[in-house]
C-alpha cells in the first residue's frame, strides 16, 4: 500500500506555445476539511504562479549561453522558481521558489536556464548560477548570476521562470509523489472499482494537500450533461484531501489511485449548476451577514462583561437552537452605550423634578424669548392682521417648511394612542381597519397644521413600539403615505434599555433582570431615546444632505404639529430650541412638541451624557439561575427593580437659555 504524507513540486511546463500561463489560484472551499498534516506542502504547477510578461525588450547578455525555443524542448525541464525583483546594486536577483528542493535548487553552483520572451518568442536561456542565499524574513532567495553584475542587467530577467532539467529530479522516498506524477490519473472507489473522475490539478494547503477532481459526467446525478468547468473543460470540480485514510492507494506506473471518501464528501463541495447565480450570490450575502452579525455579537458580549453582566449569557447553555438565537439577538440589540450612561446618572423618582417642574423652572429666565398666542393662531396662518409682527413669523415659518427645510419625528407609545383617541373601537390595535381610522384621525386637518402641498416636501420619522412598526408601514402604504413622500419617510422602534435590580443596601451595582433564560427584560426609555435614535440609525446625515435645518420631536398626545409660528420663532432669533406648551398643562412629558436646530442636534448626539435618566421603582417578575436551574422570581415590593428612562427635555442641560424660545398656547 502506498502511502501518501508528501508532495513534492517540481513543476512542468503546461504546453502553451500561443498563450501565457495565468496566476489564478483556486482557494479550497470551507467545506473541504483537512484531516491529517502533510510533511512538506506541495508546490503549484508554475501556470498557477505568475503571470509571464507578453513581451520583453530584445536582450543581450554574457549570462545567456544558449538559446532554445520552448515548443521543442519544453518537456525536458521543470520551473523551480520564478525572478520576481532586482536585489542591491550588484545585479543580483530575487527569486520566488516554486520546489521543495530549494537549497539543491538556488545554492549549489550550476548551469541553470530561464524561460522568458525573446524576439517576441517564448524561449529557453541557459545561465550560470554563480552563488544563492535565503533572503532573511523572506520566502525568497537572492541569487547571483555569472555575466550580471549591474541593476539594467538584471532588470532585463524580471519575470523569468528559473528551470532545471526534469532528469534532475531528486529520487523521491515511499509514499513520496511529485504533484505533476499525480495530474491526469485517474480517481475510482476503492469499494467497489466504481470510477470518479480525473486529478485536473493538486493545491497546497497548511495542514495537508488537496487534489481537484473532474467528476465523470456519470457520477454528477441531477446535473446538466457536460456543463462547462472554471476550467473550460467539462465536468464539476470537487475537492479530495490527499492523506492516506481518504487515497490509501496510488499507482504512478498505472496512473491510477484509489479513494475511501467519506459519505458526502463529494456532494459536499460540489457545486450545484442547477443553481442560479442570483441563487449563489443570495447565498454568499447571507454568509456575510452572518459573519457581520458574529462580529457584533462578540463586541456586545465584550461590553456587557465590561459591566459585570455575564449572566446574561447563561441561556446559551440551554435550551434549542432558535432559543439561543433569540438570545444572541437580545444582546446584540442592547444599546450598551446608553446603557452605560444611565447606569451612570440613574436618579430614584422621589430625588428628581418633574417634567413639568423642570420646565417651570426654566420658563422662569426665558421672558424675553417667550411669545404667547392663542390655538386660533397658531392653526390658522394669516387669522391675525398682515402687520402683525406675529403673522410674519407664522408666514417665515411656512415658508421654511414648504421648503422642506424641517424634519417632523412623532413619538407614538401604546399609552399616547389609547389617550389620544376617545373612541373604544379605534383603540383597538388588532384590526387594520380601527387603526387607520385612528391613524387618520391623528393626522387629519384639524390637528396637523402641514399643508397637504407642504407633506411631500417634509420628511417623516415615526417612532413607535417594535410591534406598532410594522402595521404603521402598511397603514401609510395603504393610504398613500398620507400625502408624504414614501422615499422620506422613517418607520423605527423606539429605544429599549434593560430593567436592572436596585441597588439596596448601600451597594451601588445593578444588575440586568431576564425575562427568561432567553430573553431580556426591557422598557421604553421614553421620550429622550429619540436623540440616541437619531444618532445611531444615521438619520441626521441623510436629512442634512436633504438640506433639513430643523428637526421638530413631538408626541402624538400633542395639540397639534407642525408649528408653524414655533419654527418662525426659532428662526428669526436663531435659537439653537424651541418649545411649545399650553398654558396649564399638567403633564408636558406626554404632550410635548419641540423644535431643534441641525447644528445642535448634531452637538447633542456627540454629548449624549449631558442627557439626564432616571429610575422609576416598577414591580417586575423575572427568572433566575440558582444552582443550574432557572427559577422565577416574584418581588413583593416594587422597590426591588428599576425601568430606566429618559425625558426629551433633559436635551436643554446641553444647551444655553440664551438659545432657547417658548410659544405658550393661551386657551381662550
Amino acid at each position: 500500500m502506498q502511502r501518501s504524507s508528501l508532495l513534492c513540486s517540481s513543476s512542468y511546463f503546461s504546453p502553451s506555445p500561443t498563450a501565457l500561463p495565468t496566476s489564478n489560484r483556486f482557494a479550497p472551499p470551507v467545506g473541504a476539511r483537512r484531516t491529517r498534516h502533510v510533511a512538506a506542502s506541495v508546490r503549484l504547477p508554475f501556470t498557477c504562479f505568475r503571470n509571464y510578461r507578453h513581451t520583453l525588450f530584445h536582450l543581450h547578455s554574457t549570462a545567456s549561453k544558449e538559446v532554445l525555443e520552448t515548443s521543442k524542448v519544453e518537456s525536458e525541464f521543470i520551473e523551480v522558481g520564478y525572478l520576481s525583483s532586482v536585489h542591491g546594486l550588484q545585479g543580483e536577483i530575487c527569486v520566488k521558489p516554486s520546489t521543495d528542493f530549494p537549497e539543491l535548487r538556488f545554492a549549489e553552483p550550476g548551469i541553470r536556464w530561464l524561460r522568458r520572451w525573446f524576439s517576441g518568442r517564448e524561449t529557453i536561456q541557459e545561465v550560470e548560477l554563480v552563488e544563492g542565499r535565503g533572503h532573511p524574513g523572506q520566502k525568497t532567495w537572492i541569487l547571483k548570476f555569472g555575466g550580471i553584475d549591474t541593476v539594467e542587467q538584471a532588470k532585463q530577467f524580471v519575470g523569468s521562470s528559473l528551470l532545471v532539467r526534469e532528469d534532475d529530479r531528486p529520487e523521491l522516498e515511499e509514499g513520496e509523489f511529485y504533484s505533476h506524477d499525480l495530474v491526469g490519473m485517474r480517481v475510482t472507489l476503492q469499494e467497489n472499482g466504481e470510477p470518479v473522475g480525473t486529478v485536473v490539478n493538486v493545491f497546497s494547503t497548511a495542514a495537508n494537500d488537496l487534489l481537484e477532481v473532474m467528476l465523470d459526467p456519470v457520477k454528477m446525478p441531477g446535473q446538466i450533461e457536460n456543463p462547462k468547468s472554471e476550467t473550460g473543460v467539462s465536468g464539476p470540480l470537487v475537492w479530495v484531501p490527499f492523506v492516506e485514510a481518504i487515497v490509501p492507494n496510488v499507482d504512478v506506473n498505472k496512473r491510477k489511485m484509489q479513494i475511501t471518501p467519506p459519505k458526502g464528501l463529494l456532494e459536499l463541495n460540489l457545486r450545484s449548476d442547477e443553481r442560479s447565480k442570483k441563487e449563489r450570490r443570495q447565498l454568499v450575502r447571507e454568509w456575510k451577514q452572518r459573519k457581520k452579525f458574529q462580529k457584533r455579537l462578540i463586541a456586545a458580549k465584550k461590553k456587557l462583561c465590561e459591566m459585570e453582566q455575564q449572566h446574561v449569557f447563561h441561556g446559551f447553555r440551554f435550551g434549542q437552537k432558535d432559543q439561543r438565537s433569540l438570545l444572541a439577538n437580545q444582546i446584540v440589540g442592547v444599546n450598551s452605550k446608553l446603557l452605560q450612561l444611565a447606569l451612570q446618572n440613574i436618579e430614584l423618582s422621589s430625588q428628581r423634578w418633574s417634567s413639568s417642574e423642570f420646565i417651570g423652572a426654566k420658563l422662569s429666565k426665558l421672558s424675553p424669548r417667550t411669545l404667547r398666542v392663542s390655538k386660533k393662531w397658531l392653526t390658522t396662518p394669516g387669522s391675525e392682521e398682515k402687520q402683525d409682527s406675529n403673522f410674519k413669523l407664522q408666514e417665515k415659518g411656512l415658508h421654511l417648511m414648504s421648503k422642506g427645510k424641517m424634519a417632523v419625528v412623532l413619538f407614538l407609545s401604546d399609552s399616547e394612542k389609547h389617550g389620544r383617541c376617545s373612541d373604544p373601537e379605534l383603540v383597538d390595535s388588532g384590526s387594520t381597519k380601527n387603526s387607520a381610522s385612528f391613524l387618520q384621525t391623528l393626522l387629519s386637518d384639524d390637528w396637523i397644521s402641514l399643508k397637504t402641498e407642504d407633506r411631500v416636501s417634509v420628511p417623516l420619522i415615526m417612532v413607535s413600539p417594535a410591534h406598532e412598526v410594522h402595521s404603521l408601514e402598511k397603514l401609510f402604504s395603504n393610504h398613500d403615505y398620507l400625502a408624504f413622500d414614501p422615499k422620506k419617510v422613517w418607520f423605527l422602534e423606539d429605544e429599549k434599555l434593560p430593567v436592572i435590580s436596585n441597588s439596596l443596601g448601600g451597594e451601588k451595582t445593578h444588575k440586568i433582570l431576564m425575562k427568561s433564560p432567553w430573553e431580556i427584560l426591557q422598557t421604553s426609555v421614553g421620550s429622550g431615546g429619540v436623540i440616541s435614535l437619531l444618532s445611531s440609525e444615521n438619520i441626521l446625515d441623510n436629512l442634512s444632505e436633504m438640506g433639513v435645518e430643523y428637526i421638530e420631536i413631538c408626541s402624538l398626545n400633542a395639540e397639534f404639529i407642525g408649528s408653524y409660528s414655533l419654527l418662525g420663532l426659532v428662526s428669526s432669533l436663531d435659537t439653537d430650541v424651541g418649545i411649545q406648551i399650553s398654558e396649564g398643562m399638567e403633564d408636558i412629558e406626554e404632550n410635548f412638541n419641540m423644535i431643534f436646530s441641525m447644528r445642535f442636534m448634531k452637538k447633542l448626539t456627540n454629548q449624549m451624557n449631558k442627557l439626564q435618566f432616571y429610575g422609576i421603582p416598577k414591580l417586575n417578575s423575572h427568572v433566575e439561575l440558582v444552582e443550574k436551574e432557572w427559577i422565577d422570581v416574584t418581588p413583593s415590593s416594587p422597590n426591588y427593580s428599576l425601568e430606566l428612562g429618559c425625558s426629551i427635555y433633559s436635551s436643554l442641560n446641553a444647551c444655553s437659555l440664551d438659545k432657547v424660545c417658548v410659544v405658550v398656547e393661551i386657551r381662550e
